[in-house]
């Protein structure tokens, strides 16, 4: 359900223009349903529907997502890649900045657009409940004219894996796997939400230039994306608009988005077939598996002939490289830094098999208070990591300072993608993390640094990432793959907490929400006063390199 409420807005120059409420209802439940052909099970959807449809709405807009509760768990809400700005406590991220939605509720998340348009989702954040079907796209339409002006016609792919039973089941059964096998193995491939072998195809009207929105709502699997005869020239990732850069072709990690621009031939000659490869390198390779090849038809005529190309090496296509690009709006690079975070990606071995990640020494976990409410309510002890138990892998960022994040992918051998929330980052350098590797160093080329909110890592690989922490609150940063996330491979930001103190209110209905769901609202991570943690779990302890935080 989907009702429209326009509002002018006046800004302080006199200008005004014309924004809308965007009110947009998800009634969430289950769904005993079939998306791939031959496997049925209960997934999770909105409005008896999955896929979900995409929502649409212009920057300056106001989205009022109206979320109804009607699984028996909580659930939250994650706008994937929106800074949600002075309203840290939207952010969706569960016993991080809320503790969800109780079984028979509802509630509203608001989210601004004023200060982002682009290609962004919406997923679930609690538990599994994305990885069962509650998830979908987010489209910002851009109201910068010059942009406007670069294509006609927005074509929106979204790639998503799919399994074959409920997650919750699954995730317990790899915990005690090997390496390999802790990782899901899913079967199919939904392209647009639908069987990737029974697609629509696109159709092209020569001359015209079109916008390929590409996204990845997978939580597992990468994605290639390719189309042989046309160039691509790549104006966004992750949000952040950027000059025109060509490439042919697009490699996406899980939660990562693009847009290209790809104009269409002025002949009606050929028929041509855009490829996705749907792949990952750290599960064992299986022909028809992984890697997995689908081709999403591109029509000129619907008479003419599909055009073929010679087959080439992945090395030999020019991917978009995110080193290379620019941003529109030329942010320079952040300097000078006040604080280094070296964090080290990490696993932990145990007799059943590896079975819990981490960024540092010890697995994430969550605890009794989400950490927003305690850098709310604990004055200036928020300043403190004390307040905060150490399963939050807490790191206290001061109002403005610029921040380098190092992430080193030295000890596990296989790739990660990270995943910022709250912010888009600048990156600035990737090299090898060991003396083992072959990582080459690359810089960004500069002048401007490109930034996104989503990364990967390759298996013995570092990257320098850098932010402004200007956006008080607190902001969980984790693994998008989900099963890492949900072993542990976590931290959590904690922003500017005496600006948050002065700037921030929780809405009453998600303190009520934590007191049904028997948790505490103020206080330490355990509700208590001080750095007193009695009656909490001993974190998880992963051995390794220490990590390092510098400066002030």
């Amino acid at each position: 359900m989907i009702a429209y409420t326009l509002l002018l807005i006046f800004c302080a120059c006199g200008l005004q223009a014309l924004a809308a409420h965007v009110q947009v209802t998800w009634d969430i439940g289950y769904l005993n349903i079939s998306r791939d052909g031959p496997t049925t099970w209960r997934a999770i959807g909105a409005n008896g529907k999955l896929p979900i449809p995409p929502i649409y709405v212009t920057q300056g807009d106001v989205l009022e997502l109206t979320a109804i509760n009607h699984l028996d768990k909580p659930i939250t809400l994650h706008t994937h890649g929106l800074f949600q700005r002075n309203s840290s406590y939207y952010d969706g991220a569960s016993m991080v900045t809320e503790c969800g939605i109780p079984p028979g509720a509802q509630f509203t998340y608001i989210i601004e657009t004023r200060d982002q348009s682009g290609t962004y989702w919406v997923h679930a954040h609690y538990g599994t409940e994305a990885i069962d079907g509650l998830r979908a796209a987010l489209i910002i339409r851009d109201q910068d004219p010059q942009l406007l002006d670069e294509y006609d016609e927005d074509v929106l792919l979204t790639l998503e894996d799919w399994g074959q039973e409920p997650n919750d089941d699954l995730m317990e059964k790899l915990k005690t796997l090997s390496l390999e096998g802790m990782h899901p193995n899913y079967p199919s491939v939904l392209i647009n939400g639908i069987n990737a072998n029974i697609l629509q195809p696109i159709r092209f009207t020569p001359g015209r230039r079109y916008r390929l929105r590409v996204l990845s709502m997978s939580f597992t699997y990468w994605f290639k994306v390719r189309l042989p005869g046309h160039t691509m020239q790549v104006i966004e990732a992750d949000g952040i608009s950027s000059r025109p850069s060509a490439a042919d072709g697009l490699d996406l990690g899980p939660g990562q988005r693009y847009s290209a621009i790809i104009t269409a031939h002025e002949s009606l000659e050929f028929n041509y077939a855009l490829n996705v490869t749907f792949y990952s390198e750290f599960i064992a390779q299986s022909p028809g598996r992984n890697p997995r090849y689908h081709h999403v038809p591109i029509v000129y005529h619907d008479d003419a002939p599909v055009k073929t190309f010679p087959l080439i090496e992945d090395h030999e296509v020019k991917w978009a490289d995110e080193l290379a690009m620019e941003p529109r709006d030329e942010q320079m690079l952040l300097e000078p830094v006040d604080q280094h975070i070296v964090l080290n990606i990490k696993v932990l071995n145990r007799k059943t098999g590896i079975s819990a990640h981490a960024y540092g020494d010890y697995a994430y976990a969550s605890v009794p208070v989400p950490p927003l409410f305690t850098a709310l309510t604990t004055g200036k002890l928020a300043q403190s990591p004390s307040v905060y138990a150490p399963q939050l892998n807490a790191i206290i960022l001061q109002h403005n300072h610029i921040v380098e994040l190092e992430l080193r992918n030295s000890f596990a051998p296989i790739m990660h993608t990270y995943h910022s929330h709250g912010h888009a980052f600048q990156i600035v350098e990737t090299g090898p993390a060991n003396i083992n590797s072959s990582v080459p160093v690359k810089r960004f080329k500069g002048p401007y640094p490109m930034r996104r909110d989503t990364i990967t890592l390759a298996a013995g690989q570092y990257v320098r990432l850098r932010i402004k922490a200007d956006n008080p609150g607190v902001w969980f940063q984790h693994c998008h793959q989900e099963q890492h996330n949900l072993s542990g491979m976590a931290f959590t930001l904690i922003e500017a907490p005496d600006v948050m103190q002065r700037t921030l209110r929780v809405p009453s209905e998600m303190l009520d929400f934590c007191r049904i769901l028997g948790h505490p609202t103020q206080g330490n991570s355990v509700g208590r006063v001080g750095s007193d943690m009695t009656g909490i779990d001993p974190p998880l302890a992963i051995n390794g390199t220490i990590n390092s935080i510098s400066g002030t």
